[in-house]
């Protein structure tokens, strides 16, 4: 199995086999937005602990988001993705 992102990824045609479009399409954006809030921390350098001082998110909460597991809220992508000097955007989503 192939890694995207640090997540593993199946193979496109399986996949297609398995899932709808829908379901492809709502994993790939989940994907998208963790794999973009990971790296958004990277860049500035800070480990969870320091984003748990910032957020009040305790930092095993913060690992779980990152790896996926779990369902965050609105407010906890929010209040996560404030301090990384980022904001969640509603967008168009591109056909392949």
């Amino acid at each position: 199995m192939n890694r995207e992102h640090g997540f593993p990824v199946w193979d496109r045609e399986l996949e297609r086999e398995l899932f709808t479009e829908e379901e492809i399409a709502e994993s790939d954006a989940r994907v998208a937005v963790i794999s973009a809030l990971v790296e958004a921390r990277n860049e500035k350098g800070m480990s969870q602990r320091e984003l748990e001082e910032l957020t009040g998110i305790k930092q095993p909460q913060l690992a779980r988001l990152e790896a996926g597991k779990g369902n965050p809220t609105l407010t906890t992508l929010i209040k996560v993705l404030v301090p990384l000097g980022k904001k969640l955007a509603v967008v168009p989503i591109q056909e392949n």
